[in-house]
């Protein structure tokens, strides 16, 4: 049975948007695969560490059932890395659960699987979203498929609630 959650992380990741899933995702009964650009530390805007313990090339998709992408610079900065993108490619296209908050929607943006899906990010992304094929709601969750996103912080809660809910159904699937 798949039991991974990957979450990716770079500097300056939204501290909430990645420590909340991090830990919830544990809760869960998951595992989770801390993957950035490079193995090591990363700090969030408030300084929270968090250890990439991977890098995309070492990772498994076939062992993964979701993605989660926090917000924050981290997305901005995760974009420039080809191996970053073609991750979040690569498991849209095997149908797994991606979950991107606030500025998450970025990498999405980026690995071009908007287009024709429902979604939702932080308001100042708002434009990128409908300019690469989106149809943007506002709402504290959106699910299109095994896409789920959400807007900020405060949405967390029903965001988490959205996506545990939905990687635990593709682990009993795998």
């Amino acid at each position: 049975m798949k039991n991974k959650v990957l979450l990716l992380i770079e500097r300056e990741f939204e501290d909430m948007e990645a420590m909340y899933p991090f830990y919830r995702i544990q809760e869960a009964g998951l595992d989770v695969e801390v993957v950035g650009p490079s193995r090591g530390i990363f700090h969030g805007k408030y300084g929270y560490p968090l250890k990439a313990t991977s890098t995309p090339s070492e990772c498994k998709i076939d062992e993964v059932v979701g993605i989660i992408i926090p917000g924050g610079h981290a997305p901005d900065y995760m974009r420039r890395y080809p191996e970053m993108v073609a991750l979040v490619k690569d498991a849209t296209a095997k149908g797994l659960t991606i979950g991107a908050i606030c500025h998450g929607a970025q990498m999405l943006i980026e690995a071009d699987v908007l287009r024709g899906k429902r979604a939702t990010c932080y308001m100042a992304i708002k434009t990128d979203l409908i300019n690469a094929g989106a149809s943007y709601e506002d709402s504290e969750v959106v699910v299109d498929g095994n896409l789920v996103t959400s807007r900020f912080p405060a949405d967390l809660p029903v965001f988490m609630s959205t996506l545990v809910g939905m990687l635990k159904e593709m682990q009993v699937a795998a």
